[in-house]
C-alpha cells in the first residue's frame, strides 16, 4: 500500500501562503517570511522538529512549476535525493530539470509515478497550484497546514475555488505554529 499524498503548507490565519508580490528575489512576498519562523525549531526535539522530520521522511515530492522555479529548482534535490515531480502546463523540449526532477502535464500520471517511487512512504506536496490540481483530480489525500498566528492581509491564497470536505485527524501545538492535519474526504 502506498502512503498518502500530503500537502505541507504554512499559512497565515487569513489564508495566505505568501505575502503580496511573491516573485524571484522575494519568493515569499512582502512579510511572507513570517510564515516560516516555526522552522527555527526544526532541528529540536519538540513538535516543530517532529513535523519537519515527518516531511523529510517522505519518499517523493510533487510541486507546481511556479513553486519549483521560485525555489531555484531546489538545485535538483529537495531532500535526500527523492524524486521530484513537477506539474506544469507546458514542457519545453530543451528545458531539462536538474537532479531527480521530472516535468508532468498530466496529474494522474504524475501521482502514479510518485506513488511508484515512494513505496509506503507519504508524498510531500508543495505549492498552491499543485494542491489545487491534485484536489480537483481527487488525488490529494491529506493537508498538513502549519497555521501561523499572523494576518498578512493580502498575498497568495492556498485555495480559492475547490470545495472539499475535510476531517481533522491531528492537532499539534508548536512554537509559532499550530500544525493541523486533515484527511480529504471522498466527495
Amino acid at each position: 500500500m502506498s502512503g498518502p499524498t500530503r500537502l505541507y503548507m504554512s499559512m497565515s490565519l487569513d489564508g495566505f501562503i505568501a505575502g503580496p508580490d511573491d516573485e524571484p528575489g522575494q519568493e515569499l512576498g512582502r512579510g511572507g517570511g513570517r510564515l516560516f519562523n516555526w522552522l527555527d525549531d526544526r532541528r529540536g526535539p519538540g513538535v516543530n522538529g517532529q513535523i519537519y522530520g515527518e516531511a523529510l521522511a517522505t519518499g517523493a515530492v510533487i510541486a507546481g512549476r511556479r513553486t519549483f522555479e521560485l525555489a531555484g529548482r531546489w538545485n535538483g534535490d529537495h531532500h535526500d535525493g527523492v524524486p521530484i515531480h513537477i506539474l506544469t502546463h507546458h514542457v519545453d523540449a530543451d528545458d531539462v530539470p536538474p537532479g531527480s526532477a521530472t516535468f508532468y502535464t498530466d496529474v494522474e500520471t504524475c501521482v502514479a509515478d510518485a506513488r511508484a517511487a515512494t513505496g509506503d512512504r507519504a508524498i510531500l506536496v508543495h505549492g498552491a497550484g499543485a494542491a489545487q490540481s491534485l484536489l480537483a483530480a481527487g488525488q490529494l489525500d491529506e493537508l498538513e497546514i502549519h497555521l501561523v498566528p499572523v494576518l498578512l492581509g493580502a498575498g497568495r491564497r492556498l485555495f480559492d475555488s475547490h470545495p472539499a470536505e475535510l476531517e481533522l485527524v491531528r492537532i499539534l501545538e508548536g512554537r509559532d505554529a499550530t500544525h493541523l492535519r486533515y484527511k480529504v474526504l471522498p466527495g
